[in-house]
């Protein structure tokens, strides 16, 4: 049985949308959000940095949430949502996993300072760079989707699941204006069933 370390509103979701869209059995174990739960010696024993999401199947653990896609995918998806080394859109598959990161490191810097920083002591300057970064990597996807629904040329697949929660992130904490394919990908991914069960019932 896969076990998935959760944490609502944090990036693990990421992780339980791909379980729900490889339609998996798994235990989800969902952790609160305070350092002390975090910070236990039995979840470090689990996730070293104290974070999710971490993923156990067997005797393996993973709490890396690109490393968790690649993993699901390799060991159990079809074809439908992987693509494997000879595939001709593999490289790109590639990309936009790493990517999904790449766009939630900056929403996740407002996060912090919108929502876990008491506001007289939020920087202005952080919040101003991190914003025109944000921007700046959503106006690359912006660009890319330019006659696509979705990241590959062939449809959905689980590199959708990563960087589409990232959009959700940074729609959180982020007016975002003029991006208007970007906008349309995520109402396309937010209309799946797998993820209004894990994304839109899981706060942000």
């Amino acid at each position: 049985m896969i076990t998935l370390y959760h944490v609502k509103g944090a990036r693990s979701a990421r992780s339980l949308w791909l379980l729900n869209e490889l339609g998996l059995d798994y235990e989800l174990v969902e952790m609160p959000f305070t350092m002390e739960a975090l910070r236990t010696p039995e979840y470090l024993a689990v996730s070293p940095l104290g974070r999710v999401p971490a993923l156990v199947d067997g005797d393996l653990t993973l709490f890396e949430s690109g490393a968790i896609c690649q993993y699901l995918c390799e060991r159990y998806d079809d074809g439908t949502l992987f693509r494997g080394p000879e595939d001709p859109e593999r490289a790109e598959w590639l990309q936009w996993l790493h990517y999904a990161e790449t766009v939630a490191v900056h929403g996740a810097a407002l996060v912090q300072q919108r929502v876990f920083i008491p506001e007289e002591k939020r920087s202005e300057i952080v919040i101003k760079l991190e914003s025109k970064r944000l921007e700046k990597a959503l106006e690359v996807l912006d660009k890319h989707l330019h006659g696509r629904e979705y990241l590959l040329g062939s449809g959905f697949s689980a590199i959708d699941t990563g960087v589409c929660y990232s959009v959700h992130l940074a729609k959180e904490v982020h007016q975002i204006q003029g991006l208007d394919r970007v906008d349309a990908y995520y109402q396309r991914c937010a209309a799946r069933s797998a993820f209004q069960k894990s994304v839109t019932n899981a706060g942000v």
